[in-house]
């Protein structure tokens, strides 16, 4: 719009008395001040009209929005703010035209809000007739199941009128609660069972443990074969963990007992292993070694003897102690710098930055790409710490916590390997200088 044009408008809907501008009654509205005249009155007119035309575009902008979007709900109190800026808004121009507008809006979200309203009613009637349907199941598992469904569906159905909300409501929590409130006595009942069971595991228990030190071997060993016997007749539908519980505590005090019968045997065993142990620890030294050492051979030769050393620490067998994970820490890191190497070298001669350049150009793209690449790990280490800190601590979660885990001990050995390749690259070079 032109400043003929601004000046035109806002003539026909203000005018300027004693200084001072004035926007002109409408509807119920009556005249009142706008502003004042600055400098020239011409300008000062214009400005108010143009005003006025910035808050227009906003009305039409918040229109397009509510006609695009299929919330129209969402934007209720936004029209109804924009009117009561109509009373009070500093500007000149046809207040009543956009007042007309933003009504037409209100009582067509209005509308839409009841008829929404009248679909969630519906919704909510049928989730109650199926939690009263299901409230005298006995299907305890799978109708637990359902309502919780049903509990989640109920929540993300909107509102209804405000007059009816609170019968629902309390209709659909009392099938609800009906089936929970059955649920909990028939397991109340259940346990008392349980116990009863329990009580007779738990004398076989003690039977057993009053017996787990005797040295009267023939009679002990008879006596428990009959308990064992005896432990299998109990039955009873225990939980798991509890059934475990009860047996593991059973099983200790057999196990002690018939443990004392083969002590001379177990102690020629164990020195047995010992010796096993010693080997197996020799084996992995030697390839720690040969590993590590694999820095300072050609690249194309270091990866497939460092698979080689890893197929081989496969075929070694356990080593006892703290040596086991100092030896497999280093092991891992030294093959590991040999496939940095081999990435490093495959990275710089894709971006021709090979042997063509001058050695001490060399070392600098080596460390340079190193640092980028530890730049990358600790991005990646950053969003796996963040996840892992926002991850909710309960048991449905410790798969995933432990996956997290797991990730971001491999990046923090990951930037450590790249770091002490970055220190064997600037070493190398100072040694060469020299």
């Amino acid at each position: 719009m032109e400043n003929k044009d601004y000046l035109e408008e806002a003539r026909q809907f203000g005018y300027v008395q004693n200084n001072e501008i004035w926007l002109k009654p409408f509807m119920n509205y009556p005249t009142r001040k706008v502003g004042e005249v600055k400098e020239v009155e011409e300008e000062s007119l214009q400005y108010f009209a143009y005003r006025f035309e910035m808050f227009r575009e906003k009305v039409n902008a918040l229109l397009k929005k509510i006609e695009e979007s299929e919330n129209k709900g969402s934007f209720l109190m936004k029209v109804m703010h924009l009117k009561e800026q109509v009373e009070k808004y500093d500007a000149l121009g046809d207040f009543e035209a956009i007042y007309n507008q933003l009504s037409q809006a209100e009582n067509e979200i209005k509308a839409s809000i009841s008829r929404n309203r009248d679909k969630n009613l519906n919704a909510k009637v049928a989730l109650i007739t199926e939690a009263e349907e299901l409230q005298d199941s006995i299907d305890w598992k799978g109708t637990t199941e359902k309502l919780k469904e049903l509990r989640q569906n109920w929540i993300k159905t909107g509102p209804v009128d405000k007059a009816i909300a609170d019968e629902i409501e309390e209709r659909f929590r009392n099938a609800v609660e009906t089936f929970f409130t059955r649920k909990k006595e028939f397991y109340e009942d259940k346990q008392s069972l349980v116990n009863r069971t329990i009580d007779k595991y738990r004398d076989l228990i003690a039977k057993a443990e009053a017996i787990q030190n005797s040295e009267d071997w023939d009679v002990a060993t008879a006596k428990l074969k009959e308990y064992q016997t005896a432990w299998k007749q109990v039955g009873g539908n225990l939980p798991r963990k509890t059934t475990n519980d009860l047996w593991n505590r059973f099983r200790k005090a057999n196990n002690h007992f018939f443990e004392r019968l083969k002590n001379r045997i177990t102690q020629t065993k164990t020195e047995s292993k010992e010796k096993y142990f010693e080997d197996n620890l020799a084996k992995k030294r030697a390839l720690v070694e040969e590993a590590e050492g694999l820095v300072n051979v050609e690249v194309q030769k270091a990866v497939p003897r460092a698979k080689e050393l890893q197929a081989a620490w496969k075929t070694v067998g356990p080593v006892k102690g703290e040596e086991s994970d100092r030896l497999w820490e280093r092991f891992i890191i030294a093959c590991d710098k040999v496939f940095e190497l081999s990435s490093l070298e495959h990275y710089l001669r894709k971006r021709n930055m090979g042997a063509k350049i001058a050695p001490n150009e060399q070392v600098t793209a080596r460390v340079n790409a190193l640092k980028d690449f530890i730049k990358s790990d600790r991005q990646e280490l950053e969003v796996l710490e963040t996840n892992l800190g926002k991850l909710a601590d309960t048991p449905g979660n410790e798969t995933f916590r432990n996956m997290l885990q797991s990730k971001i001990r491999g990046f923090n050995r990951k930037i450590k390997t790249k770091q002490e390749l970055i220190d064997l690259i600037k070493n190398k070079q100072v040694a060469g200088n020299e």
